[in-house]
């Protein structure tokens, strides 16, 4: 018989839609960048930036004090 130890130290499992409903809610920016050289000499360079969000989040996100948007 093997013994198992549950270290849950109190958090309760989620389930993936609520994982998502969280990062949605909040939102995630990922950024990165990529640069091929050769020899030394920089020949590709690529940069990323993506933003995973809610319609009303990333609205939120855009908003300025006052109820403006900056556009």
């Amino acid at each position: 018989m093997s013994d198992r130890i549950l270290l849950t130290d109190g958090v309760q499992p989620q389930s993936l839609v609520d994982v998502l409903d969280r990062l949605l809610d909040t939102g995630v920016v990922a950024d990165g960048q990529i640069v091929l050289t050769v020899a030394g000499v920089d020949l590709v360079y690529l940069g990323v930036r993506a933003l995973l969000a809610s319609v009303d989040t990333a609205a939120r996100m855009t908003m300025l004090p006052g109820g403006k948007s900056s556009s």
